[in-house]
């Protein structure tokens, strides 16, 4: 039984984090809409690189299945 709840509260962890990244890129999304907007080009690497590194994040978790 004890494994059954470990396991659950596993899964339900893993669901929230996949939110959290989700959320994460969508606010990465927006910043990297501004720089665009704004020409920034420090900004848009740096927004790039992040959305590069909550993909693989998310791959990982199959979040995009």
């Amino acid at each position: 039984m004890k494994q059954v709840v470990h396991i659950i509260r596993k899964v339900d962890y893993e669901k929230q984090y996949v939110k959290g990244l989700q959320l994460e890129m969508d606010y990465e999304l927006a910043t990297l809409f501004d720089a665009l907007q704004d020409e920034d080009v420090k900004q848009i690497e740096l927004s790039k690189i992040r959305l590069s590194e909550l993909h693989l994040e998310l791959e990982a978790f199959h979040a995009f299945a």
